[in-house]
């Protein structure tokens, strides 16, 4: 008889204590822990949510900055971050890491914006390639180039190496149809990422 009374205390008890437990959080929508860089096409690298990187749209409008006067950089952004994007065209030549000689009055005006406009905030260097070719050797060259880029910035531009990171990207993340000529072209580029 003892037993029987016993059975439903127990389980009155149980009821209680199930409801004064603090609900468990749902991982699908408080679960902050990486969020991805936003791009035309999702570049790789992750950030805590946090990050001011993880509100970065690659996809912002294009704007004027006064202090680029070259044609040859297309720039996106708002008043905390700025992409600017030079094609391979405007930088190397086809298959190589080299930056051209005549190269430099676009990445001055690169580097002039970015110290005028970004202080002193992180600095991140993307190579890309189209994929003509093995992806090992386009993943090898977009890394050579950011690199060069990266050398340029610090040895002519004024910013300080630990300043900048780099992003090899290779022929993921296309920006155009990797079909004809043209949109191979645009393919082929550096996009230099900057935040205050």
């Amino acid at each position: 008889m003892k037993l029987l009374q016993l059975v439903p205390a127990a389980a009155l008890a149980l009821m209680l204590a199930s409801c004064s437990e603090t609900p468990k959080q749902d991982n699908a929508t408080n679960n902050a822990d990486t969020a991805v860089l936003k791009s035309n096409s999702e570049p790789s690298p992750t950030a805590p949510a946090a990050d001011a990187w993880a509100a970065v749209d690659w996809n912002s409008p294009v704007v004027k900055y006064d202090e680029v006067k070259t044609t040859d950089v297309t720039i996106r952004g708002n008043d905390q971050y700025g992409l600017y994007s030079l094609g391979e065209n405007v930088l190397f030549e086809t298959g190589k890491a080299t930056i051209k000689s005549n190269a430099a009055n676009n990445l001055k005006d690169v580097a002039a914006s970015i110290n005028q406009r970004y202080g002193s905030g992180k600095v991140k260097v993307y190579g890309y390639t189209d994929a003509t070719g093995s992806a090992d050797a386009n993943a090898a060259l977009s890394r050579e180039r950011a690199e060069a880029v990266k050398t340029w910035l610090v040895s002519n531009g004024n910013i300080a190496e630990d300043r900048i990171s780099l992003y090899a990207e290779g022929e993921g993340h296309p920006a155009a149809n990797n079909d004809n000529a043209a949109g191979r072209e645009q393919n082929r580029r550096v996009e230099i990422a900057a935040m205050k």
